[in-house]
């Protein structure tokens, strides 16, 4: 298992708080067409203007698979600008 960690900043609270409902609103509706994701979490740090998000990923095929349509996302407005992309193995997953 893969993650696509991908960083924002410079967003404002309003907007980061904006999102973060649009995205638990959506969240039954599973991953947007074209993203092969088995996962996602999101971190928000509303007063410091930045955002994490962790997509989960079976495998490095099914994440290059999704970077077409990631790449073509649109953010919410305020959330700021993505400010990273990294890639990390999964050592670990623990739910408790």
């Amino acid at each position: 298992m893969v993650a696509r960690v991908s960083t924002f900043e410079g967003g404002t609270a309003d907007g980061i708080r904006d999102a973060v409902e649009q995205m638990r609103s959506n969240i039954g509706e599973g991953p947007p067409p074209g993203v092969n994701s088995n996962g996602l979490t999101m971190l928000a740090d509303p007063a410091g203007g930045r955002v994490m998000m962790i997509g989960l990923f079976a495998s490095e095929d099914e994440l290059r698979a999704s970077e077409t349509a990631l790449e073509g996302m649109t953010l919410p407005q305020g959330m700021g600008r993505r400010s990273s992309v990294d890639v990390y193995e999964v050592g670990a997953e623990v739910r408790m």
